[in-house]
């Protein structure tokens, strides 16, 4: 597909586009990374060749980067990760290198297909051509001729000026249309969208035990407890266990390390960007329950201070000490869901995690809630709340509490299953749903 916004009927020879793919492809932000060289390339050509309707997250994630063909985009983000990194890479070659060039390959957003885009050239004025001519004419005449031409300007321009005038008082003023989502996603998140006001992102400080190390101040190390480093066997391999002298744990809430809600922050910025909206984001620590009332938020973790006072009479599941409690189970649910750990190595094998989509102070805004029980369940849960074949399965599931089968409830509850493999989150299944009183 191509994009032109040159003269009328000026077409981009596909040796334009390749040529200009070639000097992307050669310069210093693309020569040096293979796999973002390979994916460009790849759908370029795709595109060039007319299949750009095939292209797609599994397709790119098989040809590009050798996943098999139990590759579950939903699963393993790198396809939508690399895509983030060449729309940057491409900018910071148009700031640079590319300059200079007449033609511009855009990576835009939302989908995997480029487009060539050719800017519009003005011509440039030729000295000579139109002043031979007036040469010619006799003085007196080409004075006349530019008296006339001067003065129906003018005319036209007062008369363009009045008629746009008269035109604004009588309609009304133009709203600029705004980005949307896919109906898979929008349904979900058009609360959180323009025309509202950015979402703050509040990430959790959970409460832990750190090692001290030289860095730390005397009264630091005083109120530190000691444990023989034998006892840690897990830790032999870090280098934690090579430099420090010994291992003295100390109390920390403000080192993060919630590894699951930080890569989950990814997939919502690339969500809010693909329609132009922006967020705040802050740690648990430094935000008060009134700000929490304020507007639209989005709540990553458990375990925040405040957590209980937002959804401590919502009927349904409840976290409570590490397991999700089902107080009131339906037909094939527990009445508590627990982690599961593998008997031999004791690494975490299933984690369980909640989604709450729940009013605020004013009836317009939303707090949604994504916790899971490990780091692991809430990656899962922001992976499932920002893909559109998941959202489906919800929004069915959620239709399916209402009489008619089509009504969704405003506010509600889900619970996620995910399984655990080496610490990185697998294959997550919707478990149950319950809508929440109004």
């Amino acid at each position: 597909m191509t994009n032109q916004h040159g003269p009328p009927g000026e077409v981009i020879s596909l040796f334009e586009k390749r040529e200009e793919l070639r000097r992307v492809l050669q310069s210093k932000h693309f020569a040096n990374a293979p796999k973002k060289s390979r994916f460009l390339e790849f759908v370029a050509e795709q595109t060039l060749l007319g299949n750009s309707e095939k292209l797609n997250e599994y397709l790119i994630g098989v040809e590009v980067y050798g996943r098999g063909d139990d590759f579950d985009p939903q699963q393993d983000p790198i396809v939508r990760v690399q895509a983030h990194e060449i729309r940057r890479a491409l900018r910071k070659y148009y700031e640079e290198e590319g300059q200079s060039s007449s033609l511009r390959i855009d990576f835009p957003p939302g989908h995997y297909i480029p487009v060539f885009d050719k800017a519009a050239i003005g011509d440039e004025a030729k000295p000579g051509v139109d002043s031979a001519p007036a040469a010619a004419m006799p003085r007196t005449k080409a004075r006349w001729y530019v008296a006339v031409i001067v003065g129906l300007a003018t005319a036209c321009m007062i008369l363009s000026f009045l008629l746009i005038q008269e035109s604004s008082r009588n309609k009304p003023p133009v709203q600029p249309s705004l980005p949307t989502l896919p109906e898979g996603l929008e349904w979900f998140w058009k609360q959180f969208l323009p025309p509202a006001g950015p979402p703050m992102i509040v990430i959790p400080n959970h409460p832990l035990l750190r090692a001290a190390h030289d860095g730390d101040s005397a009264q630091t190390w005083k109120h530190g407890q000691q444990i023989p480093k034998d006892e840690f066997p897990e830790f032999r391999d870090t280098i934690q266990f090579r430099e420090l002298r010994r291992f003295v744990f100390v109390p920390s809430i403000t080192d993060f390390t919630s590894v699951g809600e930080t890569l989950g922050l990814l997939n919502l910025f690339d969500l809010f960007s693909r329609v132009g909206q922006k967020c705040t984001l802050n740690q648990s620590r430094l935000v008060s329950f009134e700000e929490i009332k304020r507007g639209n938020v989005i709540l990553l973790g458990g375990n925040q201070p405040w957590s209980g006072r937002i959804f401590l009479n919502v009927e349904g599941f409840h976290f409570q000490n590490g397991i999700i409690l089902n107080k009131n189970p339906r037909p094939g649910e527990k009445s508590v869901y627990k982690p599961e750990f593998d008997p031999v190595t004791n690494q975490l094998t299933l984690d369980y995690a909640l989604i709450l989509m729940l009013p605020n102070e004013r009836k317009e805004n939303r707090i949604l809630l994504i916790y899971g029980i490990y780091t692991q369940g809430s990656q899962a849960a922001i992976e499932y709340v920002t893909n559109s074949q998941s959202l489906t399965e919800l929004r069915k599931a959620l239709a399916g509490l209402s009489p008619d089968h089509k009504t969704l409830a405003t506010y509600f509850q889900a619970l996620l299953q995910t399984t655990v493999e080496n610490y990185v989150p697998g294959k997550t299944s919707l478990v149950a749903v319950r809508a929440v009183p109004n």
